[in-house]
């Protein structure tokens, strides 16, 4: 039971960086530093898109539209925040018969 909660440890930390460093190469993009036609960039931002839509487009759907400004990878980073900081060592708590 340790193992599987040290590797879903391990996924929210990979999680965690997958859209920091997707939130960076977005204002990158956004302020022509990069661009994606660039066939390495392109194909980057097309991976991590394909990573990150999933996990975005339920909070997409309930956040308002704010026009360009997309707040949908900070509340997924928060609910991440909240399992590694609250659920995760309630759960290793649990694993390892301790009070909760």
């Amino acid at each position: 039971m340790i193992l599987i909660l040290d590797i879903l440890q391990v996924l929210l930390n990979v999680i965690w960086w997958i859209i920091i460093v997707q939130a960076i190469m977005s204002w990158l993009i956004a302020f022509n530093v990069i661009n994606t036609y660039n066939e390495f960039v392109g194909s980057v931002w097309r991976a991590l898109k394909v990573i990150t839509d999933p996990l975005y487009r339920p909070i997409r759907r309930i956040l308002p539209d704010f026009g360009g400004l997309d707040l949908s990878p900070m509340v997924v980073l928060v609910i991440l925040l909240v399992i590694q900081q609250a659920v995760m060592p309630a759960l290793y708590r649990t694993a390892m018969g301790l009070p909760v």
